[in-house]
């Protein structure tokens, strides 16, 4: 199947109506032992993905290197976004992450990244994280260098406030926000979507399957591998996945009717939120990823979207659902 384009807010940035979030391919969800990312990404842009997103500090570096391997020879399919700011400081045994928006940061990452994709411009540079220690209007002054140096096409934000959102666009265009939002993350609807939207900035939802939940794949936390993430999060916890089972009880209800998976269920309610929005899920097999870009052709009834809007989720999403400002063991490279 070809899928159809969407433009990321009132950018000139147009891409396939569901991206490929290449986390997946570093050791935060449990490693990709065993797995050909070239393979994955390949048929991806076979499929009329273009849009695929990385982060210097996935791995760290381990996503970019792959990325950046596996589209050799097929640049110009592809948009390529990548994100800088979050900071890694070893300390012993542990990695710590924390944030980092100065300028100086903002120009030696940017070329860590165009050296480890392999490739001389980045078409969406996010901020990962704003630095509460600097400037919005600094931060993103920096980023405006980089796109008039040719180093960058576009400009982007993860997880921002209203008030960050507004004096980061006032600085210099921003084209899309990254954040979570799916049928289990709803809490930048009454916000930041309108703001979002007000601005001409597109909305990129990331983990728009409820961080693998909504897909019915998750019972347990024995279903999850042993450094994946989520085992340290309050959702993932036995009693919480238990107490939102209804939650994916619906989604498969609906899935059930119109002859489809769950996670396309969940996907296809994201994409119905607006053609402002283009949601990035991860895999880092090629059976779900065609699953996931199958989702495009799922048209929801407006019962199935009411239904779905509906729903309100036993333990939201909370702070240590960041794996920013954890200590954690250190990563396998």
């Amino acid at each position: 199947m070809s899928l159809p384009t969407r433009a990321l807010g009132r950018s000139d940035l147009f891409v396939g109506s569901i991206g490929l979030g290449c986390m997946s391919f570093s050791p935060i969800y449990g490693g990709f032992d065993g797995i050909d990312p070239t393979e994955v990404i390949g048929r991806a842009l076979d499929l009329g993905v273009t849009l695929l997103d990385t982060a210097d500090v996935y791995g760290p570096h381990t996503s970019e290197e792959v990325v950046g391997a596996a589209i050799a020879g097929r640049r110009d399919e592809v948009t390529l976004a990548t994100k800088f700011g979050i900071a890694i400081e070893i300390v012993g045994d542990e990695i710590r992450r924390g944030v980092n928006g100065t300028p100086e940061y903002v120009h030696s990452s940017i070329n860590g990244s165009l050296a480890r994709l392999g490739v001389d411009h980045i078409d969406l540079y996010y901020l990962h994280r704003p630095d509460t220690a600097v400037p919005i209007e600094e931060t993103v002054g920096a980023m405006a260098e980089l796109v008039a140096a040719g180093k960058v096409r576009h400009l982007g934000l993860s997880e921002a406030s209203v008030d960050t959102i507004r004096r980061a666009h006032g600085t210099h265009p921003i084209a899309a926000l990254q954040t979570e939002y799916s049928v289990w993350s709803r809490d930048l609807e009454p916000e930041i979507l309108p703001v979002c939207r007000e601005l001409g900035i597109g909305l990129v939802p990331y983990s728009p399957l409820g961080r693998g939940f909504l897909t019915g794949a998750i019972t347990s936390t024995d279903d999850l591998p042993a450094r994946d993430f989520r085992r340290g999060t309050a959702r993932f916890a036995d009693e919480a996945l238990t107490a939102n089972r209804s939650v994916v009880a619906l989604v498969e209800e609906i899935a059930a009717v119109h002859g489809c998976a769950a996670g396309q269920v969940a996907l296809a309610w994201v994409l119905a939120q607006g053609d402002d929005v283009v949601p990035i899920p991860g895999t880092k097999r090629v059976s779900y990823l065609e699953q996931n870009v199958g989702a495009a052709a799922v048209a929801l009834t407006a019962d199935d979207l009411s239904r779905l809007d509906a729903v309100r989720v036993d333990t939201p999403r909370s702070a240590d659902e960041s794996w920013v400002n954890r200590s954690t063991p250190p990563l396998a490279s």
